[in-house]
């Protein structure tokens, strides 16, 4: 289909949690897009989403893939990405999938050909790119660079998270290293090129999944030091390193609003760009102009970087020992 920027984009939504509701927020802001239907796992959940924010209140998947759609937003818990994914792709729908895009590098590499096979749009959601402070960071150091990065630390650890929490669920593919380290992957990624070594400990506190893990990983410009916990509470702040100063992007950076860059010469610099409506918005925006111009693949979350955060953490789990069923 050619997606005329007149043509309105018709989405379906898979999960009806928390994460979906932002996602509304953000698509209420993005124009030509619209909820068209949805479908859970817990009946009760879609029936309360739609009366909400409008839509269809499907009964089952196959109902959702056969709605009047032309792409689907999967908002469930890790366990059940790729199988969603898959199942949406062969039936002709366009796919924007939370993080982690799948469980393992094994199960994103069929999706990744199920959606080269259908000549569809795959893109994992992955939001700190998008935001307003990250790219105005980005364009700064154009003019005004720290020289080539050499060095990122970064890292988020939440201690009050209830005990029912689905992020502590082994079933659901749970841990800090899955629902945590994305982002921390990511940030090393983009700045420092493909990773090379990964060193990681994790502890599991009891729970069958990681609550604690670090690792340091070693990459084609440099180094990285990257933690994620849930029995510990941690800044959420990061700094990238180049030989003519630093950036801080300060908490939370993976919803990033400020940032201070300290150059070698003595010059600070202050950036502050505030995000509007939940933030989901810009990477919504961006994989909507994908679609208008009729592209497979995102440039900027590129199916190779998630491929790279995917491999870091395969090899972070390997070496806490941090298996799933199935694996």
């Amino acid at each position: 289909m050619n997606y005329e920027p007149s043509t309105m984009i018709r989405f379906g939504i898979i999960g009806c949690g928390r994460i979906s509701h932002r996602f509304m927020q953000g698509l209420a802001a993005v124009n030509g897009v619209e909820l068209t239907a949805a479908w859970s796992r817990r009946a009760e959940s879609v029936e309360q989403f739609t009366n909400q924010y409008g839509g269809k209140a499907c009964s089952s998947l196959d109902e959702l893939l056969a709605s009047d759609i032309d792409a689907v937003y999967i908002a469930t818990l890790p366990d059940s990405h790729a199988y969603y994914s898959m199942a949406a792709l062969i039936s002709g729908k366009h796919v924007l999938c939370e993080k982690p895009a799948t469980v393992n590098l094994s199960q994103l590499e069929e999706v990744l050909q199920v959606a080269k096979n259908q000549g569809l749009l795959f893109m994992e959601g992955m939001k700190p790119p998008f935001f307003p402070l990250y790219q105005k960071l980005k364009q700064h150091l154009l003019t005004d660079p720290i020289g080539p990065a050499g060095y990122v630390r970064a890292g988020s650890a939440v201690a009050d998270l209830s005990h029912d929490h689905p992020n502590f669920s082994y079933e659901l593919i749970g841990g800090a290293i899955m629902q945590i380290a994305p982002y921390e992957a990511f940030l090393a990624l983009d700045w420092l090129g493909p990773m090379t070594d990964l060193q990681a400990m994790g502890r599991f506190s009891g729970k069958e999944v990681d609550m604690f893990s670090i690792f340091q990983t070693q990459h084609d410009s440099g180094y990285a030091q990257l933690y994620c916990g849930f029995d510990l509470h941690g800044k959420g702040d990061a700094l990238i390193s180049g030989p003519l100063g630093y950036i801080t992007i300060h908490k939370n950076w993976w919803n990033p609003t400020k940032a201070t860059i300290s150059y070698l010469d003595g010059r600070t610099v202050e950036l502050d760009e505030p995000f509007t409506h939940g933030g989901l918005n810009y990477e919504l925006a961006h994989f909507c102009e994908l679609l208008r111009n009729e592209q497979t693949e995102s440039p900027i979350i590129t199916h190779e970087l998630s491929r790279g955060m995917m491999r870091m953490l395969d090899k972070a789990r390997e070496q806490v020992g941090l298996r799933f069923d199935g694996e």
